[in-house]
């Protein structure tokens, strides 16, 4: 089971929006001397919506291809459309990715028996393990924790990130009496502290991006049950949760990251440049977290 911090890592570009592999490969060196436990590519933060196919793939390999079996891959594969989704599923486990990522149906808005059907279509059709993806404020639809028991039943469906960024429906799911080796993750810097203290396996995080250490020292802290220790490093990074989503992500967290000279300057639209009225905010919570100078 993969625990601990899993940066869901930024997709470097250039000013003209290609693709930075070079810097994309000196983030995963970073990650990995950090301590961060495994990195999520072409998530929600990958801009995963505004990859082409190709690159999609290409920045999968390319992660793979650099972490060289130092830390787990996970590969970020959903779509609303099933057969896609297979599709996407096929060519991460293709690329050497350990597990496979898998957002619920934007848009389309599927309900329950949709959602089941959907993913136990792509975890029977493609032998990886599969963690699901909760994230109704991005996708309009919300996966219930009787969802989850029923797809927890499915043999590779190993994990679920839950990023309703509520400790109730985190409480609900443990409640739930899933299977031992089923993982629990926070997707939700703000609340990942106390989700882990009250029993998931870790945190798949934005804010890792800019603080990989304090984030895998902050979970290691919580999954020992040191409330105190962990409570601490996450005062150090809290203001760091709050301010990289005062514009959507991931405009904050690439704009910090260029800050801190570790990538270009390149967002892809519809997502801009940031613009000015965050910008001291987040300067002032990356040097209260060591990021920045």
């Amino acid at each position: 089971m993969i625990k601990g911090s899993i940066v869901a890592v930024v997709t470097p570009m250039y000013p003209d929006g290609g693709v930075d592999f070079d810097s994309l490969a000196a983030l995963v060196d970073w990650h990995v001397a950090e301590g961060t436990d495994a990195i999520v590519a072409v998530g929600t933060t990958g801009e995963s919506a505004t990859l082409d196919v190709e690159e999609h793939i290409e920045v999968i390999r390319r992660v793979v291809k650099q972490a060289k079996g130092r830390v787990p891959v996970i590969a970020g594969t959903g779509a609303n459309s099933t057969s896609e989704a297979i599709e996407l599923t096929r060519e991460g486990k293709a690329a050497g990715a350990d597990a496979a990522l898998l957002v619920t149906p934007y848009y389309n808005k599927p309900p329950q028996e949709g959602l089941y059907r959907h993913f136990k279509a792509i975890a029977e059709t493609v032998d990886i393990p599969v963690i699901l993806y909760n994230v109704p404020g991005r996708t309009g639809v919300d996966m219930l924790p009787a969802t989850v028991k029923r797809l927890s039943e499915i043999r590779n469906i190993i994990g679920l990130k839950e990023a309703k960024g509520e400790l109730a429906r985190i409480r609900e799911l443990l409640d739930l009496g899933l299977p031992r080796d089923f993982a629990l993750y926070s997707g939700d810097d703000a609340t990942a502290r106390e989700s882990i203290l009250m029993g998931c396996h870790g945190d798949i995080s934005v804010t890792a991006n800019v603080a990989p250490r304090l984030m895998h020292e902050m979970c290691a802290a919580a999954l020992k049950g040191d409330q105190a220790l962990a409570e601490k490093l996450d005062a150090r990074v809290a203001d760091l949760h709050r301010v990289l989503f005062l514009e959507p992500n991931p405009i904050p967290v690439k704009w910090a990251l260029n800050q801190m000279g570790r990538i270009p300057a390149g967002i892809r639209l519809p997502l801009v440049p940031m613009s000015a009225q965050p910008q001291d905010p987040i300067r002032a919570a990356l040097r209260t977290a060591g990021a920045l100078s």
